[in-house]
């Protein structure tokens, strides 16, 4: 098998390391990132969100703004630091994405009236019809997203990855 020998030299508080290692220049069965569990789990987010992404377009809204939406729309008016957390999201992101829904008229901030400190946020009316048809365009999305695989394959990839984002 041939192999190349390839120094790397970097420098890092003005001293250099060395680094030798030794690369194949044959292909490998194991080359292949389709392989690699993490490039397909990543490019099947990034085809899903391009996917949803497009689907809520009409609707002046994206995934990352339909997730907080859909936090909103299931539960009495919430702060915005229980949303981010919902969501798992920084506190400055999600501060960021309330902002650009509010300026759209989608959700509503006030103060807290048990605690100053704290902004409750709500979805305004535009914002709930926003987001029922935002869900239905999402669910279309979703669904086409999923159509290679069969219902119960569907149901049994949500489980997986409930599973694995739980753990």
């Amino acid at each position: 098998m041939p192999f190349v020998v390839v120094l790397i030299v970097s420098s890092t508080d003005d001293q250099l390391k060395r680094k030798l290692g030794l690369m194949s220049t044959e292909a490998s069965a194991t080359a292949d990132p389709h392989d690699v569990l993490g490039y397909l789990l990543k490019h099947a987010a990034l085809k899903l969100t391009a996917l949803t992404d497009a689907a809520l377009e009409p609707f002046g809204i994206d995934s990352k703004d339909f997730g907080a939406l859909r936090v909103l729309a299931h539960r009495e008016p919430a702060s915005q630091l229980q949303v981010a957390q919902t969501l798992g999201i920084d506190r400055t992101t999600m501060v960021a994405l309330l902002d650009v829904l509010e300026r759209k008229g989608i959700v509503t901030r006030r103060p807290d009236p048990a605690d100053r400190r704290r902004n409750v946020v709500e979805l305004t009316d535009q914002g709930l019809q926003a987001y029922d048809a935002a869900q239905v365009a999402h669910g279309e999305a979703e669904s086409a997203f999923l159509a290679g695989i069969s219902p119960s394959a569907a149901d049994q990839l949500r489980r997986t990855l409930r599973t694995l984002v739980e753990n």
